[in-house]
């Protein structure tokens, strides 16, 4: 990616609190017009890899460069070209949501009003309520309209769906898929794995502040192992199933993995066995995480 490609270029990035090291090393590259997928569980430097490239703490080292400026230095002028979403909302309690909406939107330059209303509509949203009235779910809908009813540059979404209800985050996968259609980058964060799978182009994972795993769902897949379940005819023979990992096998039925990149290998040590059905699973979002974390994480967990 060239430098005007590339909106988020993070490189060698480190911060620490006393002893504890929360940033060590990370590298992390969002380019123009993506969707991407930011993923971790708690502890692992996640939001405090937000922290730093909104400009609300500073680095002790590493580069940092947003839309081109250094958002420690460039701070005002970069909150005028992006939005942020967090996980747990505060409002205003006095200001209506309304209210709320129009001001965040003046910072950034002021609101596409139809856009606003159509949003509003959408997310079945009261904006008429005061801030102490909102529950958790429509405090975050406020936030994700006044996001996305400004021309921004940039969306940093941190967990933006929490408390919503899945009929809320289909309106909101839907509404980031037209983000991205009209040409904004996302720096998306969500512990709902299949959210993530669904909308980004790319994915970061980060453990122990540092990335471990950064490439498209298709490009990460291919380093885990895909599910197979058969049965056939007749009894393969054990030295055709080499190939595969956790063999089970019980009369006709078959089931194991093998690894993504030898499928087709694997369909043609199968097939001389006569087969009567065959279900192939690619590995999911979560298996990857999974595969990364082990016990440490499950994935409703992956924050």
């Amino acid at each position: 990616m060239t430098a005007t490609d590339t909106v988020i270029d993070v490189q060698g990035l480190l911060k620490s609190y006393g002893k504890f090291r929360a940033l060590d090393g990370l590298d992390l590259h969002v380019a123009r017009g993506e969707v991407h997928g930011f993923l971790g569980p708690n502890g692992a430097g996640k939001s405090t890899a937000i922290r730093v490239l909104l400009g609300l703490l500073r680095s002790d080292g590493g580069t940092v460069q947003l839309l081109g400026k250094d958002p420690w230095k460039d701070v005002v002028e970069l909150h005028r070209r992006l939005a942020y979403v967090p996980g747990d909302v505060s409002l205003w309690p006095g200001m209506t949501g309304g209210e709320a909406i129009d001001l965040l939107g003046a910072l950034r330059g002021g609101i596409d009003e139809p856009r606003r209303a159509e949003l509003v509509e959408r997310f079945e949203l009261d904006p008429t309520k005061r801030g102490r009235q909102y529950s958790k779910g429509n405090r975050q809908k406020v936030a994700i309209v006044a996001a996305l009813a400004s021309d921004v540059e940039l969306l940093i979404l941190d967990e933006p769906t929490s408390g919503l209800d899945p009929l809320m985050e289909k309106v909101f996968q839907e509404v980031i898929g037209e983000a991205k259609d009209r040409g904004s980058t996302v720096l998306l964060s969500s512990h709902i794995l299949a959210e993530v799978e669904t909308l980004a182009d790319r994915l970061s994972i980060i453990r122990d502040g540092k990335i471990v795993q950064s490439g498209t769902l298709n490009d990460l897949r291919g380093q885990t192992h895909t599910a197979v379940h058969a049965t056939f005819v007749r009894v393969p023979d054990r030295a055709a199933l080499t190939m595969f990992h956790d063999v089970h096998l019980d009369g006709d039925r078959f089931s194991a993995t093998v690894e993504s990149t030898r499928i087709g290998e694997a369909m043609d040590a199968l097939a001389p066995s006569g087969l009567t059905s065959l279900t192939v699973e690619p590995p999911s979002l979560e298996s990857l995480f999974l595969s990364l974390y082990g016990d440490e994480t499950a994935a409703g967990s992956a924050r």
